[in-house]
């Protein structure tokens, strides 16, 4: 194994939903995830979240108390440099900030707790990344406008950028507009706070909302750039290849268009602009987007800086009915699939391909040769503490492991430029897609169950001292 370049950012990426608990200390609003139930229905139709709006305690909201990383941080930020890590990728609640989500003036205690993580990450030399909008839009503005699917959501979220960059200039030099944007047409609540009423074009919504965002993203990057020089900005997507399940033309070009549904929008982030197939997409679904004289040249003025994604599988499909009733891919997934039989899967139906990282990264700098960074990769599992305290997590080295080499031929093979590599979950936290505890990534265990019992106790796994000798040796020692 080759090493990584020098100043290659390692570490660990959270959510500050599925992590920090506190839900409602100081000042903080509502926003979606707080009101997002756990158990099997926790994603309804997307008409079903209009009940949701106001929030049932008499549900157990794993998000309420998560890991209260609100109170332990400094306990876990000093376990992530024990580790090395060199950056943490963090989110920024939005409704910490500002309650309502578009207040005139911040509330000053999230404020507050922002400036003692990042100063905590400065004491060890671990560089923030941060996340300005990570699946949390503020409740009183899906009540107020509808969430994205209002033009009004542009300004709010303008507003609380410049906040941000106001109070953290100096502080924070990596931004990502938002979490896996892409996920806005697939999860609409979660994404977007979007509630669709019977009889509204559903189509024409999600990519009016999508436009919004894509104003948004590029104000903000403008902005950025304004307020602090130094700063890059980038994008982020939920990646991973769709692969054609045969060599049919048909296959073939159904991954092609899968993919489209995942670069649309960082088509237009990096390019500044609707790719032609895209405004044909819209035209065929009778989507006509609502727009303002200003928006073509904002979105050719707010190219992000750099490309980042999440990776945990890739995806394969098939137009063949029969090949798609036999062989349609179990699990929890958000994109629909049918089972590479080349691969093998992880407990909750995610395939485990460590090439198609490769694969990913060479697609990405091809379609837009700008700098990458992955900022989410991890396998969910069920972890086993032995009677001693000790958590053997081979399963989890070993996925790490692999997709880590499949990274290093990119670099060092490829020429790929990487900026870094943040797991996802670097300590346990409440899964998105099923709001468990049980489905750990992290390298830290945290004793707390689905019910929420547990002491909040954090220990080391196995995978700890492994993933501590990765960052050591720039990646060179991967045993």
């Amino acid at each position: 194994m080759g090493k990584f370049p020098k100043g290659f950012l390692w570490g660990g990426a959270t959510a500050a939903n599925q992590c920090e608990g506190a839900w409602q200390a100081d000042g903080k609003g509502l926003a979606t995830v707080d009101v997002t139930p756990f158990g099997p229905d926790r994603f309804p139709v997307a008409t079903g979240y209009m009940e949701m709006l106001d929030c049932d305690d008499a549900h157990f909201y794993p998000s309420h108390e998560a890991i209260d990383l609100y109170h332990h941080y400094k306990e876990d930020i000093a376990l992530f440099a024990e580790m090395g890590f060199k950056c943490f990728r963090l989110s920024i609640a939005w409704t910490r900030i500002l309650p309502n989500g578009d207040d005139a003036q911040p509330n000053e205690a999230g404020l507050a707790f922002y400036d003692s993580i990042f100063d905590e990450c400065h004491k060890y030399g671990i560089e923030p990344l941060v996340t300005i909008c990570h699946f949390d839009t503020p409740i009183a503005l899906i009540k107020k406008y509808g969430g994205w699917k209002d033009r009004r959501m542009v300004d709010a979220y303008v507003h609380y950028c410049e906040v941000l960059f106001d109070r953290f200039k100096g502080k924070v030099k990596y931004w990502l507009t938002f979490n896996e944007i892409n996920m806005l047409l697939h999860l609409s609540f979660t994404g977007a706070g979007l509630v669709f009423y019977p009889g509204e074009n559903v189509e024409q919504v999600k990519y009016q909302a999508a436009h919004h965002e894509l104003v948004a993203s590029a104000k903000a990057v403008k902005l950025a750039h304004e307020k602090m020089p130094d700063a890059m900005v980038g994008c982020m997507l939920a990646a991973g290849q769709f692969y054609p399940r045969t060599c049919a033309p048909e296959d073939v070009r159904a991954a092609q268009e899968a993919d489209r549904d995942n670069y649309f929008f960082t088509d237009v982030q990096v390019r500044g602009a609707y790719p032609v197939w895209a405004k044909k997409r819209m035209e065929r679904a009778g989507v006509q987007l609502c727009t303002q004289p200003e928006d073509d040249r904002t979105l050719r003025e707010g190219t992000v800086d750099f490309v980042s994604f999440s990776y945990y599988s890739s995806r394969c499909i098939t137009v063949d009915k029969e090949l798609m009733a036999a062989e349609n891919a179990e699990g929890n997934a958000v994109s629909a699939s049918v089972k590479n039989p080349y691969l093998k899967a992880s407990e909750w139906g995610w395939a485990i391909d460590p090439v198609g990282l490769r694969v990913t990264l060479n697609t990405i700098y091809d379609r837009y040769e700008k700098p990458m960074f992955i900022v989410e990769n991890g396998l969910g599992a069920v972890d086993t503490v032995e009677p001693d305290g000790s958590i053997h997590d081979s399963y989890r080295i070993d996925y790490l492991r692999a997709h880590i080499k499949e990274m290093e031929k990119a670099v060092n093979e490829d020429g790929l430029p990487l900026m870094g590599y943040t797991t996802w979950g670097p300590i346990d936290l409440v899964s998105a897609s099923t709001g468990e505890m049980k489905k750990r990534y992290g390298f830290i265990y945290v004793d707390k169950d689905n019910a929420g019992n547990g002491t909040l106790a954090r220990s080391r796994k196995d995978s700890f001292y492994w993933y501590k000798k990765v960052i050591a040796s720039d990646g060179e020692d991967l045993a």
